[in-house]
């Protein structure tokens, strides 16, 4: 499960083909995408009806394997998969989705033991780099290979790779958009028409009952051109003139259809609000508000905030939740709560180099660890890489694109170097260790 154009798909294809080169027979394949309106009201049990009619074969006894693609359109799929499964152990079943909260929480109420759920988010820096055989642009830190927590890396032309950056702001989170400059010279035709608003007006309207798709339309504008900044409900339902509790829903449904993501508060000293009146909220990728406003350029002064949904990005693909820390007269931008509910670590995401010369522009950060012992932490910077000591407190200063880079590369290859009950595992285990400051 992921966002739409994401690569899911692609992913089942490669999937088939994978099939055919081991020698599963064709016909013993079945491929539906369960979106397409010929489908509109059928059952599970008659799909599978017409596939043994066409192929000829007997799903109940013999080996099938079969792909239902967008399985959120098929009525009451979970419990009809789960029947299938049950009954009918010869039948290998994949499904994928767009809505990835509902199906998670459809999958755990009736599939428990017999699902696995994986999710797909837009590329990360590393992915983008890969794609696009640029990864030559950094090279690993030789203290990289004596780290247990992670490679490190470094920049052989910090301007290049900044350039590169901007490029993943602006069109990164898509496979299809970085091969192509016919998308990248009109975003909006892509990314606004085919996933946001197919989402919007299509997906959520259908699965949610939403009977005003203008307020859902109008909210999920505002948050998308204020990504990375603190909102309250209060405040939008002013604004907007919709009931916060409906506000509430929306949000979910939107975080339901991973176009943006939620991160809570605590306070100076890590500890949790119990009424979350106030949030962060990210989009998934950054490359939407490009789509939905105009691609960036160099001096935009909304790159910081960007840049801060970047690397969120990057960590949407782990499992480890993370805050933000505000308080009356300060802010810190990433926290990781570890053992005890104590912070293991904290970041400040930055797109300025005077931040490193400048001891005030570090009064939070310092103020934070301080108060929650933490002997070192990492700030980003726009070029410079250095470290410094502050009151006690070790600093770090790496690019903000070197960060991405090395946090995208870290959490994809920790779960490709595992096995698979490793990975499944992952879930379910505390993130202390993933990753720390790298």
């Amino acid at each position: 499960m992921g966002p739409r154009r994401v690569g899911k798909t692609v992913m089942i294809f490669h999937a088939i083909q994978a099939l055919l080169d081991e020698g599963t027979p064709a016909r013993s394949i079945c491929y539906i995408s369960v979106d397409h309106p010929i489908y509109n009201g059928l059952s599970m049990d008659k799909l599978l009806a017409f596939y043994a009619q066409a192929s000829g074969l007997d799903y109940k006894s013999e080996r099938i394997y079969i792909f239902f693609d967008e399985v959120q359109y098929l009525r009451k799929w979970e419990v009809h998969l789960k029947a299938v499964v049950d009954t009918f152990p010869n039948v290998k079943a994949v499904a994928s989705g767009s809505a990835a909260a509902a199906l998670r929480l459809k999958s755990e109420e009736s599939g428990a033991g017999r699902f696995t759920d994986f999710l797909l988010p837009p590329l990360t820096f590393y992915e983008y780099l890969n794609l696009l055989d640029k990864t030559n642009l950094l090279d690993e830190a030789p203290s990289a290979h004596a780290s247990p927590k992670g490679h490190f890396f470094f920049a052989q032309d910090i301007n290049l790779l900044n350039e590169q950056f901007l490029y993943y702001l602006n069109f990164g989170g898509y496979p299809e958009v970085i091969f192509s400059p016919v998308i990248q010279a009109d975003p909006a035709r892509f990314i606004k028409s085919d996933i946001i608003d197919k989402v919007l007006l299509r997906d959520l309207p259908s699965l949610y009952g939403i009977g005003d798709i203008q307020e859902l339309n109008y909210l999920f504008t505002t948050l998308a051109f204020n990504t990375a900044n603190e909102i309250s409900l209060g405040e939008l339902s002013q604004n907007s003139g919709v009931a916060k509790n409906t506000i509430k829903r929306y949000i979910e449904y939107l975080e339901a259809a991973f176009l943006i993501k939620v991160v809570h508060r605590v306070d100076h000293s890590a500890k949790r609000f119990h009424r979350a009146n106030f949030f962060k909220v990210y989009l998934t990728n950054p490359s939407m508000r490009a789509a939905l406003f105009s691609p960036v350029k160099p001096d935009d002064g909304a790159i910081p905030y960007l840049a801060e949904t970047a690397i969120f990005a990057q960590w949407f693909h782990s499992s480890t939740t993370l805050y933000y820390a505000r308080w009356h007269d300060g802010e810190v931008d990433m926290v990781m709560l570890g053992n005890k509910q104590k912070p293991a670590w904290a970041v400040e995401v930055k797109w300025s180099d005077r931040v490193c010369s400048d001891p005030k522009e570090l009064e939070n950060i310092v103020s934070f660890c301080q108060a929650n012992k933490l002997s070192d932490t990492l700030v980003t910077s726009k070029t410079k890489s250095m470290t410094t000591n502050v009151d006690n407190v070790a600093i770090r200063f790496v690019p903000a694109s070197v960060y991405c880079y090395t946090v995208g590369y870290n959490i994809i290859h920790r779960r490709k170097n595992l096995t698979l009950s490793q990975q499944l595992e992952i879930k379910h285990e505390d993130e202390e260790t993933t990753v720390k400051s790298d």
